[in-house]
């Protein structure tokens, strides 16, 4: 130990952590501890770097709730959560997109037909569709866990004095694996912006807008669930989404309800627009 430097020293970090030889925790630790040496030594990083790098993960624990995750975000901007989403996409399944920073587990459970909205304001929009495996069997019993900002582009939880559980809820498809509901069309917005990962895209002179989406969880017995957006075609920032969410195979078109049009569904609120999209899960293992 006497004799390290700056290139025996990434040996001399690996052989402290005694791990199970040939585990994937050992594999993952030492790429780690590789990809973060050559990184240091490649950029012949100075303290005062080192410091501002440890200052701005510290911001950004600071500033991370449970109700909003400074480091999910970090990890949006920065291209991550896109590529462990395209990595794990496998098995014919809907494409994985982000899960964003506002995620809560417990929404309240709604009726099939329910209106997420509220009596907010804005175009009432149908989301209907089939949660099939990718056999292209209907999946019964499909739980649909679904959240997302309002038609001004902001998420309850974001707001004081609002319902954090507003615009959320979970739906069970029915016996033909059919879902449906309707919901507020989403504007565009601006990631949080107030914090270090703000910080971060003014000094890379990056815009913060997210196209317009939906988020879901899906999940099913036996199956793999899914953590995906949907987007809508011909919309801001498809093409240069800020964290990188927009897949092809995400984008729905959006049609116009028209006045006397029969809809296949029962429904709280009658919309002024609507789309399909079906989900599509592979089977666990």
């Amino acid at each position: 130990m006497s004799q390290i430097n700056q290139f025996t020293i990434t040996d001399a970090v690996k052989e402290s952590f005694r791990t199970e030889e040939g585990s994937r925790f050992k594999f993952l630790l030492e790429t780690f501890i590789d990809h973060l040496h050559d990184f240091t030594r490649e950029v012949n990083m100075t303290h005062d770097e080192w410091m501002g790098m440890l200052n701005f993960l510290y911001d950004c624990g600071q500033i991370s709730t449970p109700e909003r995750h400074e480091f999910i975000l970090l990890s949006d901007v920065l291209g991550l959560s896109a590529l462990v989403d395209m990595i794990n996409t496998r098995g014919g399944a809907t494409e994985g997109s982000n899960l964003g920073p506002f995620y809560l587990d417990n929404a309240p459970v709604l009726e099939l037909g329910a209106d997420l909205a509220r009596g907010r304001e804005g175009t009432t929009l149908l989301v209907h569709g089939i949660v099939r495996d990718s056999l292209g069997n209907p999946l019964p019993g499909a739980i649909i866990d679904t959240w997302q900002a309002d038609g001004s582009g902001t998420y309850p939880i974001q707001e004081v004095g609002q319902d954090k559980y507003d615009l959320r809820g979970k739906i069970t498809a029915d016996a033909q694996g059919r879902y449906y509901y309707t919901t507020v069309l989403p504007k565009p917005y601006t990631v949080p912006y107030d914090g270090p990962v703000g910080r971060l895209l003014r000094a890379g002179d990056r815009h913060a807008w997210r196209a317009a989406h939906l988020h879901y969880i899906i999940r099913a017995p036996g199956m793999r669930g899914i953590t995906t957006e949907l987007f809508f075609e011909n919309t801001e920032y498809v093409d240069n989404d800020a964290v990188f969410g927009v897949r092809k195979s995400l984008i729905a078109k959006l049609e116009p309800v028209k006045r006397q049009e029969e809809l296949a569904y029962t429904l709280e609120k009658r919309p002024d627009a609507k789309c399909r999209f079906d989900f599509v899960l592979a089977p666990e293992g």
